[in-house]
């Protein structure tokens, strides 16, 4: 791959950054404010008894939740004494476990902000443990971290509440009950968010580790980032050794591999990794796209120990027809220039399995394992198994069914392998219906699931067959400054990638990058439905270079350059139908979340305030 070097002479090179990594803003985020009271310090032998929540976002009210909880036991004297809460005010109120599905449902989606975050959201997790309800592991900001990284020792004694909204001199007094005091923590909360602004922390990601200290290994290594640029591009980490531990891709690498190195960075790996490294080699890159693109390569040559991902590209798995005078469909975990027709790849074994099991409905070729042959078939020396005798295989093994009546099925197979999808859609939809009209949901709903296994797998098989096909694309997307990102792709391959800048011509810039781009060798031989096969093996694509690539075309605003060659899916393939079963999951899945939300609000207790 060449990056956007090659451009004509007297014109400008132009780097086109990204804003991937810039984070959110923080006045986009949804923040939930939240404070309770207790009858205690621990929540191993303490209950609560209020829970007060604001919803806020870009200094706008959302909306306010506020209710008293039974403890299930007395409020201690010295709590009633704190708080005003009394045993005879929380007799009547509803149970914590009537309370959490409507605090759940207000937070959902949002960041936890709390005063002493670990008080209060410790107890909501045991509350959640000992109800069954499922933490949803919300972000967590706490306002004493970041009061304490914001002001000094001459502006606040200390970082109680009370001393911060006198500070920032709210308009609501902290008064140790839950509603109040979250009003109190958002004043409080929205003059932080001004004081970050001098440390030129403005998202989200920055906020979060602005407020969390490093540990001592951490600062001992923040001299690895220094020099790194801002632009684009792939990141390794290096021992002393040299050998790669980690590599990451970002859109600005001086923000990203400086992060590394502040308290935000939690990940006990990657703590660990950093303690290790003792270099960060950065590898500047035209785009997003090239980025992407280049980290895949390199996790795959040097399958660093600390990530987790792309390591082994080789071990996609394939569904394959195989080559044999009674053919059957084998799970395999490569794709061979046999002759054999694969369907993939295939993200998952089970996937493959039910993929498999939708084509046998359909199709009925054997499942035996047995290695079949004519002559074993005339001599009448191989078995019939179990599905001839309940009439699931047409027994080739015992000459119950002909060779020639087999070979039907195959062609079946294999044309469904190569792209018209229709045979497998129109047996399930059929079963499906049948399933339905008798009122056994479960089992449509079983098949349902094989059938978008299938379709999904064919489609991404379609999909970059397609892709791997054209000796060349070329196409442009509009970039922020207001140029062009550029990128050549040679048999699914990111060939070369650049930028034009703005306000000048593309057109020198697109010639120059497709002169100098690299040369991708044709594929020597291709499993149609699969993924094409080069000569060498570096010269082609791997699954998931293409489907980046793809990501990339399916981009608002991409356009089509130059296409040499037909990228074209087949007119009866499955990737017309993935929207559709993409579309019924959802429908199925919201249908779900309705259902559960109408229950939650049915049983929702009357002391909850309602959202304002």
């Amino acid at each position: 791959m060449t990056a956007a070097h090659g451009v004509p002479a007297g014109v400008p090179a132009g780097v086109q950054g990204t804003l991937d990594d810039l984070g959110t803003p923080l006045s986009e985020v949804t923040f939930v404010v939240v404070d309770l009271e207790t009858t205690g310090g621990s929540a191993a032998d303490s209950a609560i008894t209020e829970i007060g929540a604001v919803k806020v976002r870009g200094g706008e009210d959302l909306g306010e939740l506020g209710t008293l909880v039974d403890p299930g036991g007395p409020v201690p004297p010295f709590i009633t004494a704190l708080t005003g809460i009394t045993t005879a005010m929380v007799s009547a109120a509803p149970r914590i476990e009537s309370v959490l599905p409507a605090f759940l449902e207000f937070a959902r989606g949002c960041v936890l902000v709390a005063h002493n975050a670990s008080f209060d959201i410790g107890f909501l997790k045991a509350a959640c443990a000992e109800h069954g309800y499922a933490w949803p592991a919300f972000p967590v900001v706490d306002t004493v971290d970041l009061a304490r990284r914001v002001l000094s020792r001459e502006e606040v004694p200390n970082c109680k509440l009370g001393t911060l909204a006198r500070f920032f001199r709210t308009s609501t007094e902290p008064t140790h009950r839950a509603l109040a005091d979250a009003r109190a923590t958002v004043e409080v909360l929205h003059g932080l968010i001004e004081r970050l602004g001098s440390f030129n922390v403005t998202s989200f990601e920055e906020m979060r580790g602005f407020a969390k200290a490093p540990t001592p290994e951490q600062r001992r290594k923040r001299h690895l980032a220094d020099g790194v640029p801002s632009t684009p591009g792939v990141y390794l980490f290096e021992d002393a050794s040299g050998e790669v531990l980690y590599v990451g891709k970002s859109g600005d690498l001086r923000s990203r591999v400086r992060s590394y190195f502040t308290g935000s960075e939690t990940r006990g790996r990657v703590r660990e990794m950093v303690g290790l490294a003792e270099n960060v080699r950065t590898i500047e890159c035209a785009t997003g796209l090239e980025a992407e693109v280049r980290e895949l390569r390199l996790i795959a040559e040097h399958k660093p120990r600390y990530n987790r991902r792309s390591k082994f590209p080789e071990r996609a798995i394939w569904l394959k027809l195989t080559v044999e005078p009674f053919p059957r469909l084998s799970i395999v975990r490569e794709c061979r220039t046999d002759g054999a027709r694969y369907l993939g790849p295939i993200s998952s074994r089970r996937q493959a399995e039910e993929a498999r099991a939708a084509l046998h409905e359909a199709v009925p070729l054997r499942q035996c394992t047995q290695r079949l042959t004519l002559r074993l078939v005339e001599r009448g020396r191989a078995r019939a198994c179990a599905l001839a005798e309940i009439g699931r295989c047409g027994a080739p093994c015992d000459g119950r069914e002909s060779p020639d009546a087999y070979a039907v099925h195959v062609g079946t197979a294999r044309s469904v392998m190569e792209g018209d999808v229709r045979p497998v859609v129109a047996a399930a939809q059929v079963r499906i219906d049948r399933l339905a009209s008798e009122l056994r949901y479960e089992e449509a709903a079983a098949q349902r699931d094989r059938l978008a296994a299938f379709v999904r797998a064919a489609a991404r098989g379609q999909r970059l067959a397609a892709l791997a096909r054209l000796p060349e694309l070329v196409a442009a997307r509009p970039g922020f400054d207001g140029g062009w990102e550029l990128a050549v792709v040679r048999y699914g391959r990111l060939a070369a990638a650049g930028t034009v800048p703005p306000r000048a011509h593309p057109r020198p810039y697109v010639d120059a990058l497709v002169a100098t781009a690299e040369t991708v060798f044709p594929p020597a031989g291709e499993a149609p439905g699969g993924v094409a096969l080069g000569e060498p093996p570096s010269a082609g694509a791997t699954a998931e270079e293409m489907e980046c690539v793809l990501r990339w075309l399916d981009l608002p605003g991409v356009r089509l350059v130059e296409v040499d060659g037909a990228w074209t899916c087949p007119a009866h393939g499955a990737e017309g139908l993935r929207a559709f079963i993409d579309r019924a999951y959802e429908r199925t899945h919201d249908r779900g979340r309705d259902r559960a939300y109408e229950r939650r609000e049915a049983s929702r207790p009357r002391g909850v305030r309602p959202l304002r």
